[in-house]
């Protein structure tokens, strides 16, 4: 009999505590608890991981070497096991040439749709290509030729071409044909010998293969394909009655033109081949352009001073490019001591973009000064160093690409329609329009607008492929992303989207008996949508697997068969299963925190007052960017604001994508363009703006929350000036694990532990018995700070810590903030590598907090309630609210209904999303927007309020 339960016995990864549990299968069961609880450690690092590594065990040595084998999970037992499959928060790809539609195939089957169904347009014409079979020809030929009819039948030969006369004689004789057009004069080839061909003049030159009449019809179809071979599938066909001519091909041709086309295929329709993507762009939709503005970023300097920013950074020819600049500036009455600001545009357009080729005299050289944009993109299209290409790239912006309008293919690919539509038609309808667009109804009575252009020969291949795309698009909505479009980069994707996608597609596949391990799938969907996503998980587990979700969100852990409570605290106060068993039962458990939350024994307050702010605004006029439908909107400043809507509203478009940019654009001189809008005013009420999105810190095993944060730097300078380091004359490269050569083990190089490589198997990590696993040399180990040297502080809990240095105010307070979002209990020194998802976001959240506030910063957060519990929003809510009751302004994007109950003014944006979003709904305090009927935000905060 098959065990029908998931088994662990004695697990001790990470911070579990010897923790063993039986999961059932074929159940949908969510694991909860405080971030850092252990989690993850459970569900990630134990069960999936032993799950890879059982099956990577399975596979032969060969097969081993090429994989990334998980360690072996510290655990006594683990039985009941399927194949495991993770779906986390991480992004599908980073390849700029990955869509939405390629990762989820959808884009596959709609080239493979568009070559076999598509009609070929001349992209000068825009009329439809002519495209025949051989047999087709022979048909039509067949019907032209009555009984008194006469047709010459001819091989095109040369088009508009200049004649080497004999050349064109050798050709015509080769052929072994006699008769042959001039410019559509027959002559044979005696006359053609004796003509005289102008060698300035362009010709047309077509041989004559027969001649036939109603009595020759038997001898149509060898006449069809000796001139289709000869001429490489196309004929000429004259009716000497009518003088009527015609140009038939088996290649696509247009007759308007003269242009013939390379046949469809599906691979005329991948951009990331060069048989279909755009020459220009290469397919990428954007291309890299110098910008003049970042070129010269300070233009009060003078271009002596090194107002060209790139001669002065980028290694190599810096005093000769200075030198032909002088040249330059003399030859052209200008001066090289005289502020950019101050020189008229006709200097400036001759600084960027040179001087035509004119030469000047450099010392014993003659040199062209190319301007400085061309030069850049010469020299970076043609660098072989990886280093020159980056640092050109600092001053290029991306711009879509002017030649394909940023659809990614070659125009004769982008003329390809299926009735009124192209492949980049379909590509830019929303999930949920493109649903519509393909689906058939059943009863044949309310079909989509595919269906009106597809002939009745077509239907067999119409519906077998468009089946497939049904089918995926179904699931994409699924899991709540009808707002997407199928050409949205991957690389835009936030880290829940790229999960649902990745979710949807395990859908598609129907695979049964497989444990399935979600990390937050509620990440980033509205209370609407979050419905529809449970619906989903149970599907996934209807279909006969184990379901194992990792979350925080209330409707999905009452919605599970299974719960699991894990606890009591985070870090090394965790790691021990407080509850299990159904939500009720959880309820019920006085020692699960989780279970209080649940009940309403412990909830986050609504704030007793609202903020009125200090009556100044930012107001946003004419916001256009995305699906934005020229939204205007004011942000009350002194105030904590939450912007609000379903998934795909434009909550990112307005907040991160136009207004963070154009502030970052301003203050700091960003490269990434705002998005586009008229205008925004009350920027001057601000000094200082500090903008945290949903990025993941950088996990590598030698970032800790000590170097991430940047309080490691004070505290190797806290190690410096301490007597026995000055006397040695160490710096702070003595004290960092980082530096070669300083006071680092370099047994292990400053790692703690050394990697024995296993070739097939695992490779083991065992303490370094130079260091014992502290990472620093004797030396570095011998300088002391109150007692304790610098291993001993990196072993220090970040509350501890706090203590430590609580009069080294630079070190205090930054231990402080990230004490403050509820992280003491994590070491200094504790890897990046070992932090769950909702530590590493609050690392990152509490480094951009501890920058000192002017009372007049504005902070604009995405999502800040990623990878939280009920008790851990309570922190970080205390943190926010402090901040701004110091004068500063938080602007926040937010689903979460607790700290949308907790603003002091909300935005919300819908209706729906993609292009049925993009307008504000409305707008006012959280009371105010429950009493708004259009707001389903107000629906759902209404609901939540009267618990």
């Amino acid at each position: 009999m098959p065990k029908n339960s998931i088994s662990v016995v004695n697990a001790r990864v990470h911070n579990l505590k010897n923790v063993s549990i039986e999961i059932p299968k074929n159940k949908l069961t969510v694991i909860t608890g405080l971030s850092g609880s252990g989690k993850s450690s459970l569900a990630f690092d134990t069960i999936y991981a032993e799950g890879q590594r059982r099956y990577a065990e399975s596979l032969n040595a060969y097969a081993r070497q090429f994989m990334d084998i998980q360690d072996k999970p510290d655990v006594d037992e683990i039985t009941g096991l399927s194949p495991t499959i993770a779906i986390d928060q991480k992004n599908v790809s980073q390849n700029p040439r990955s869509t939405v539609g390629t990762v989820t195939e959808i884009y596959d089957y709609l080239r493979l749709l568009f070559a076999r169904l598509g009609t070929q347009y001349d992209p000068e014409t825009d009329t439809p290509v002519q495209h025949f079979t051989a047999g087709e020809i022979v048909e039509m030929v067949r019907k032209q030729l009555v009984d008194d009819t006469e047709l010459m039948m001819f091989a095109p030969l040369m088009q508009n071409q200049l004649i080497k006369p004999k050349g064109l004689i050798a050709s015509i004789e080769q052929s072994g044909y006699t008769k042959a057009r001039i410019n559509g004069v027959l002559m044979d080839i005696k006359e053609i010998k004796k003509y005289k061909f102008d060698p300035k003049k362009q010709y047309d030159i077509d041989i004559l293969i027969t001649m036939l009449d109603g009595g020759k019809k038997l001898a149509i179809q060898e006449s069809v394909e000796k001139t289709l071979d000869l001429s490489n599938g196309f004929m000429i066909l004259v009716n000497e009655d009518t003088g009527d001519e015609d140009t038939l091909s088996t290649l696509p041709y247009s007759p308007e033109t003269q242009q013939t086309f390379q046949p469809i295929e599906p691979r005329s329709f991948s951009f990331n081949s060069p048989y279909g993507a755009c020459k220009r762009c290469t397919g990428l939709g954007y291309t890299l352009d110098v910008d003049p503005e970042l070129v010269i970023p300070n233009p009060r300097l003078t271009l002596a001073e090194g107002a060209i920013q790139p001669w002065t950074r980028i290694v190599g020819n810096q005093n000769q490019y200075q030198k032909i600049l002088e040249q330059v500036a003399k030859a052209n009455k200008f001066s090289v001591d005289t502020p950019v600001q101050d020189l008229p545009k006709k200097v400036m357009d001759i600084i960027f973009y040179g001087t035509d080729g004119k030469e000047y005299t450099v010392g014993a050289k003659k040199m062209i000064f190319d301007g400085v944009v061309p030069n850049l993109v010469q020299r970076h299209a043609t660098t072989d160093s990886e280093y020159i290409r980056k640092e050109i790239e600092h001053y290029m912006r991306e711009r879509i690409c002017p030649v394909c309008d940023g659809k990614r293919l070659k125009k004769e690919s982008l003329f390809v329609r299926i009735g009124d539509y192209g492949i980049a038609d379909i590509v830019e309808m929303s999930i949920e329009d493109a649903l519509l667009f393909f689906q058939k109804d059943p009863k044949n009575t309310k079909n989509g607008g595919f269906w009106e252009y597809i002939a009745e020969k077509n239907k067999e291949i119409a519906e077998s492929v468009s089946k497939e795309i049904v089918g995926r698009i179904q699931n994409l909505c699924k899991v709540g992303l009808t707002y997407l479009t199928l050409n949205r980069s991957v690389t835009t994707l936030s880290g829940g989207e790229a999960q649902r996608i990745r979710l949807s597609t395990q859908l598609s596949t129907g695979l049964t008996d497989v444990i399935y391990i979600l990390d937050e799938p509620s990440i980033g969907l509205h209370s609407r949508d979050n419905v529809r996503l449970i619906d989903t998980l149970k599907t996934l587990r209807d279909l006969g697997n184990t379901v194992i979700v990792v979350e925080h969100d209330q409707e999905t852990i009452e919605s599970a068969d299974f719960v699991i409570d894990v606890g009591p605290g985070a870090g090394f106060y965790g790691g021990e299963i407080l509850a299990t068993g159904t939500a009720a039962q959880i309820k019920k458990n006085k020692k699960s925190l989780t279970g209080q939350y649940l009940t309403g024994e412990k909830r986050i307050e609504i704030p007793q007052k609202v903020r009125k702010g200090n009556k100044k605004t930012i107001e946003i006029t004419g916001a256009t960017a995305f699906n934005l439908n020229n939204v205007s909107t004011k942000f009350p400043l002194g105030t904590f604001t939450c912007i609000t809507g379903v998934s795909g509203s434009g909550k990112s478009s307005l907040v991160m994508d136009t207004l963070a940019k154009a502030l970052s654009k301003k203050f700091y001189r960003a490269k990434s363009e705002p998005g586009k809008h008229k205008k925004i005013t009350g920027l001057d009420n601000i000094d200082k703006v500090i903008s945290i999105n949903q990025t993941p810190i950088g996990r590598t095993p030698r970032s800790n929350p000590a170097t991430y944060t940047g309080v490691f730097t004070a505290i190797r300078d806290v190690f410096t000036n301490q007597p026995e380091a000055r006397m040695k004359g160490f710096d702070a490269g003595m004290f960092s694990f980082n530096v070669k050569g300083g006071g680092r083990c370099e047994a292990c190089a400053g790692e703690g532990y050394r990697r024995i490589p296993m070739q097939f198997l695992t490779d083991v990590f065992v303490e370094c018995g130079e260091c014992a696993g502290k990472r620093y040399n004797k030396e570095a180990l011998e300088v002391h700070y109150r007692g304790r040297n610098i291993a001993d502080v990196l072993d220090m809990t970040i509350e501890e810590a706090h203590k430590f240095f609580n009069d080294v105010s630079n070190i205090a307070d930054k231990l402080k903030i990230l004490r403050d979002v509820g992280l003491g209990y994590l070491r200094l020194g504790q890897s990046a590598t070992t932090l769950s998802g909702g530590e590493a976001q609050r690392i990152k959240l509490a480094t951009e907090l501890s920058r000192r506030s002017t009372g007049k910063t504005l902070y604009i957060l995405d999502e800040p309630t990623t990878g939280l519990h009920f008790e851990d929003i309570v922190r970080l809510l205390q943190v926010l609210n402090k901040l701004v009751d110091k004068g500063n302004t938080v602007i926040c994007i937010e689903h979460n209904l607790d700290v949308v109950k907790s603003a002091d003014w909300v935005i919300d944006m819908g209706p729906e999303g993609g292009n049925k979003g993009g307008d504000i709904v409305a707008q006012g305090t959280p009371k105010d927007i429950t009493k708004v009927k259009e707001s389903l935000t107000g629906k759902y905060l209404k609901a939540h309020l009267a618990r």
